[in-house]
């Protein structure tokens, strides 16, 4: 077998191990964790220590670790154990959040033993074939995803629905409808599917090993240098993790990103109230610039002048992205009209093919045409945009416990940046 495959035989199989953990063992885990002893345990959880016992021998198994050390009084955590109960303490809590959430706006009654239901019956894989179902609203595309029966998927929403007392999605010509029930499960169970992803990978990295899969929303800024020399510097040691980047606009990566679909964001930072369940970690300054192709007519004018930029031709990002908001608020406040773009784009080969082959004009940071700009063919223009300056950097969601690999590669991140003079450090952070 060739280093890819190997590779990919790892990825699949931490998150087939993830699939596979069985909720009730985790709480059962859980409970003699915090008891320190199976008939304890077993009492609080209203089981026979038996059941306990096969629970904890399950789930041990599944994860190829012993979770506790055997002793004559009980038993007691070892390390793999600690690392277990981090997450599975954040999945009750992701449990609980989801009660308090369809108690709220879901329909069911307050005092429904969500948690209960939740971990008696499903799995892994379960939570991830509801989740699946409120993004693809198809149960056939779903079965043909998870390998699985439509009956088979059919019964285990049934008996999810029966147990909340809750419809989670109305049926219809057209496919499957998320109720508000539905859209507040699929939520939490993602969060909870991110929380049994990262067990494998906590594991592997307590033993010196980085593996799993990192996720991340790739904002335009990052796209050409830094992620990709962060990517390449960090595979190139750790060839056992998979890096996949998530391209898309800010509002829907901060959907993922709340979801635990994404790891974290790398780009430009938002206001506080945009961000207020997010955390943001600012890496440096960045401003936009007038870019044009080396022979444009301008890029030979001694003196640039608000009149010829309104009379040239522009390519620019679609209203509301933040470079055309940024160009906009400047010309706005010295008081001339903004230009208006003959072509709207947020593609980045469409915008550098457009530069290239015409006397277009466009208002971007310049890290974006890093390479273009170095070899001559895309040049800035001489028209400081210094009042479109705005903080670049890392996001993640607020009290979230990263991977070991989305930790690393953050780590990369920040080193691919304070090693490049290219990039201005925010005050306070020199």
């Amino acid at each position: 077998m060739n280093k890819k495959n190997e590779h990919h035989k790892v990825i699949a199989h931490a998150d087939s191990v993830a699939l596979g953990i069985n909720l009730r063992h985790l709480r059962a885990f859980s409970a003699v964790a915090s008891a320190g002893s199976i008939a304890a345990a077993a009492e609080a959880l209203f089981r026979v220590a038996s059941a306990v016992t096969r629970s904890i021998l399950d789930l041990e198994a599944a994860l190829g670790r012993p979770l506790f050390d055997r002793r004559s009084r009980g038993v007691a955590l070892n390390a793999y154990g600690e690392l277990v109960l981090a997450r599975a303490l954040r999945i009750e809590r992701e449990f609980e959040e989801a009660r308090t959430q369809l108690a709220a706006r879901g329909g069911i009654d307050s005092s429904a033993d969500v948690h209960s239901l939740f971990t008696s019956i499903l799995n892994g894989r379960r939570l991830a074939v509801i989740a699946s179902l409120a993004e693809k609203r198809n149960m056939p595309a779903v079965a043909r995803e998870f390998g699985i029966t439509q009956p088979a998927i059919s019964s285990a929403l049934k008996d999810l629905e029966s147990g909340l007392g809750v419809t989670l999605f109305n049926r219809n010509a057209r496919g499957l409808t998320a109720t508000p029930a539905g859209e507040i499960v699929a939520f939490y169970f993602k969060r909870v599917l991110s929380e049994l992803r990262h067990i494998g990978p906590d594991i592997a990295a307590s033993e010196g090993t980085l593996q799993g899969s990192v996720n991340v929303g790739a904002l335009p800024l990052g796209r050409t240098q830094i992620l990709p020399l962060a990517i390449a510097s960090l595979l190139a040691r750790h060839p056992g993790l998979h890096v996949t980047t998530v391209e898309s606009p800010y509002d829907a990566l901060a959907a993922s990103l709340r979801s635990g679909d994404i790891d974290f964001i790398l780009g430009a930072l938002r206001s506080a109230s945009e961000a207020k369940d997010l955390q943001q970690e600012p890496l440096f300054e960045d401003r936009i610039s007038v870019i044009a192709r080396a022979g444009h007519p301008l890029a030979r004018a001694k003196r640039i002048d608000f009149r010829m930029l309104r009379e040239a031709s522009w390519t620019l990002s679609r209203h509301g992205s933040p470079s055309r908001e940024l160009l906009e608020r400047f010309f706005s406040d010295a008081r001339q009209a903004p230009p208006l773009p003959a072509v709207e784009t947020g593609d980045l080969a469409v915008l550098r093919g457009l530069l290239l082959e015409s006397d277009m004009l466009t208002a971007i940071s310049a890290h974006q045409l890093r390479y273009e700009i170095r070899d001559g063919s895309l040049v800035v223009l001489d028209f400081p945009l210094e009042e479109t300056r705005r903080e670049i950097g890392l996001t993640q969601r607020l009290g979230a416990f990263p991977s070991p690999g989305a930790r690393a590669l953050m780590d990369e991140i920040r080193k691919v940046v304070a090693g490049s003079p290219d990039f201005l450090v925010p005050k306070g952070r020199q």
